[in-house]
């Protein structure tokens, strides 16, 4: 008598086949079952991310095509083609003439030329506002600050990506860029010369940069960004992704919709979308016509000579930084009117961006996780320090159009730089002050909505003549989503000195951090408690006019809940 094990059904498809083979040697159905069944939360803003990502792909599929056409040489010719007829017969480097010839001459180059251009705008764009929704709702937190630095990096390597990008063309507009980008190099003290000459092969403008900018913008840049790209998608999915906070929500689950179909699909439609949207606009909007600035030439002079958006605020700071302020020392000139507004200022800002997370956590004492966003009004400080850092970098990059601005109102462009210097200072300080008063203000008429209700603008008269408005009590989500937050208080330490009088070590540090901490907490709006509530809804005979109304059941629909083991 003989026995058989029962073996699983045999794939008949060919791809199945082929799916089966890949299994049964890598094992990798078993992370595609994980993956399949991963739950990501819906939010319309989760989306910025994606434009960031569907953009960068955009990028990779137009520059392919590009660099089948573009000759990254300096060496020097006469144009000879039949368009554009203003560029016939002028000298320029090969960098350019290519150029020209991929717009005129090859089919769909100019196309694909300014597709890529909007791309790397739209590309920096989708970075700049993922990351503004990351630092306000506190995604940011544990077990999100290595992630949090990837994106900053991500951020720094796309502006020297469309730095080195619009460079390559040697036309006016990117040779006085790199003019520039020389100035500010060699401000850096002592190595600033040394370092000049080995980017730029000998006295700027040399023969070799294009080349060099060729090999990092299509070759060094991308491969880092792809790498980084690969690591912030792997810790989004190995962290879980947040979500904002609402009823069932919590730091122990998440609630949303499974990757595969529903996550996927919207994914594909939203990188149609994209693609689409930057093909409409690489086809309409013109943009970089590198014809109407000619070839590279320092002589011309001229009003509206701005970078791409991402870069005016580098441009600012450098036009508002008053020229007095080089120094001869010993023989040695240190021009701190470039240092300062082009090094040190950049520094502080993307400094700030570093170190932002594990500031605030230490002012918190919170080591726990966070997988359930904040409201931006429940972090009044982090709030206002985000739009006073927004502040500033627009009204660098407002700075850096101050020509334009002048040569469009009729405005002395002097009396520009002034306002926008006086701007500088002044503005991100109101600017945090009026938007951490805003948010308390919110934070209180939470308060007062969760104690008293909706008005409803209905006017009761009783016997003895008192007169009310009744109002309609907040239902189960509305209450829950205004007092399920955690207001932080200022740190508290231990005493300067030990229980036998000796000084504590430490101390000096720990009471700057509670300094600190007084800056980011001492203003704050506690949650209501469940005392007070019941306090509140206890109005006596008022009571029987209140409108009833029975706890709504939670329910998801078609949503998942994954919870946390």
């Amino acid at each position: 008598m003989s026995t058989t094990t029962p073996t699983a059904a045999e794939p008949t498809t060919p791809v199945g086949k082929a799916a089966d083979y890949l299994d049964q040697r890598t094992k990798v159905g078993v992370l595609t079952k994980q993956l399949v069944r991963k739950v990501f939360p819906d939010h319309w803003s989760f989306m910025l991310g994606e434009i960031a990502l569907f953009s960068f792909v955009v990028l990779l599929i137009s520059g392919v095509f590009l660099t089948m056409f573009f000759e990254p040489s300096m060496a020097l010719v006469h144009y000879e083609n039949e368009h554009p007829a203003s560029m016939q017969g002028q000298l320029m480097s090969v960098a350019f003439a290519s150029t020209l010839d991929m717009s005129f001459e090859v089919r769909g180059g100019l196309l694909m030329r300014q597709i890529h251009h909007w791309s790397a705008l739209v590309f920096m764009a989708g970075i700049v506002v993922h990351m503004m929704r990351v630092f306000f709702t506190g995604a940011f937190r544990k077990p999100r600050e290595l992630n949090w630095l990837v994106g900053t990096m991500l951020m720094i390597l796309g502006l020297l990506a469309g730095f080195s990008g619009y460079s390559l063309p040697d036309d006016v507009l990117s040779g006085n860029g790199l003019r520039i980008a020389d100035g500010v190099i060699k401000s850096i003290p002592i190595i600033g010369s040394y370092t000049s000459y080995f980017v730029f092969g000998g006295e700027f403008p040399g023969e070799h940069i294009i080349p060099r900018l060729f090999t990092v913008h299509i070759l060094l840049i991308p491969a880092l960004l792809l790498a980084l790209i690969g690591v912030h998608l792997f810790l989004m999915v190995l962290n879980k992704h947040t979500q904002y906070p609402g009823s069932g929500r919590t730091d122990k689950n998440v609630v949303g919709y499974p990757a595969v179909p529903v996550f996927a699909t919207k994914m594909a439609g939203n990188f149609f979308i994209i693609f689409g949207v930057l093909a409409l606009m690489g086809g309409t909007m013109a943009i970089n016509n590198v014809w109407n600035y000619g070839p590279y030439d320092p002589s011309p002079v001229g009003a509206g000579a701005q970078p791409d958006w991402y870069m005016l605020f580098l441009e600012g700071s450098l036009r508002l930084m008053p020229g007095q302020t080089e120094i001869v020392i010993a023989g040695y000139t240190l021009s701190l009117n470039v240092l300062v507004p082009a090094v040190i200022i950049p520094g502080l800002l993307f400094t700030f961006l570093f170190v932002y997370p594990f500031i605030e956590a230490k002012v918190t004492g919170d080591k726990r996780e966070h997988h359930v966003l904040d409201r931006p009004r429940n972090v009044p400080t982090r709030t206002g320090l985000g739009v006073a850092f927004l502040t500033a970098f627009i009204i660098l990059a407002l700075a850096g159009s101050n020509d334009l601005i002048a040569t469009h109102f009729d405005m002395s462009i002097n009396a520009i730089t002034w306002a926008f210097r006086i701007l500088f200072f002044v503005g991100p300080w109101f600017a945090f002050w009026i938007t951490k008063r805003i948010c308390l203000g919110l934070q209180r008429k939470d308060r007062e909505l969760v104690l008293h209700g909706h008005e409803t603008g209905r006017i009761v008269r009783f016997a003895n003549g008192e007169y009310i408005e009744v109002h309609r009590p907040l239902d189960e989500h509305e209450r829950w989503l205004r007092v399920n937050y955690e207001a932080h208080a200022p740190l508290e330490i231990e005493p300067a000195t030990d229980a036998r009088g000796v000084r504590r070590r430490g101390y000096k540090a720990d009471r700057r951090w509670q300094r600190l901490s007084r800056f980011f907490f001492e203003d704050r709006v506690e949650p209501v408690t469940p005392s007070e509530l019941e306090a509140a809804h206890s109005h006596g005979e008022h009571d029987e006019l209140e409108p009833s109304h029975g706890s709504p059941e939670l329910v998801s629909g078609s949503r998942s809940v994954e919870q946390e083991h």
